[in-house]
């Protein structure tokens, strides 16, 4: 009687939710193996390529790794740093430019 109490304490997770989630997985993959069999080029590829990553990224973190049900401080433990990094590698993109071109003008164009 007492495994029976300590099995129905535990969450459980309908198993209709992993295999929804695994049909959300299988769908964005082959939208992502699209991008390639129909030749999209450009910006408009890496574009596709990076949205389908991300959100096969997200369903994973937050089903198969139980992020959708921790505390909200936890979350942000783990999903700010990431966002933080990006966002600093986004303003060195910016700054580069305007290093070589500072480079380019101080040192003359080189041999």
């Amino acid at each position: 009687m007492a495994q029976a109490s300590v099995h129905v304490a535990g969450q459980q997770h309908p198993i209709k939710l992993y295999l929804v989630v695994w049909g959300w997985l299988f769908v964005l993959s082959t939208c992502s193996y699209l991008v390639d069999y129909f030749d999209i080029h450009g910006y408009l590829r890496w574009f596709l390529i990076l949205l389908f990553m991300v959100l096969k990224a997200g369903l994973i973190v937050a089903v198969f790794m139980h992020m959708a049900w921790e505390r909200l401080a936890l979350m942000y433990a783990i999903l700010v740093p990431p966002v933080l990094v990006l966002v600093f590698v986004g303003i060195m993109v910016f700054e580069s430019d305007y290093t070589h071109v500072t480079r380019l003008t101080f040192f003359g164009m080189g041999p």
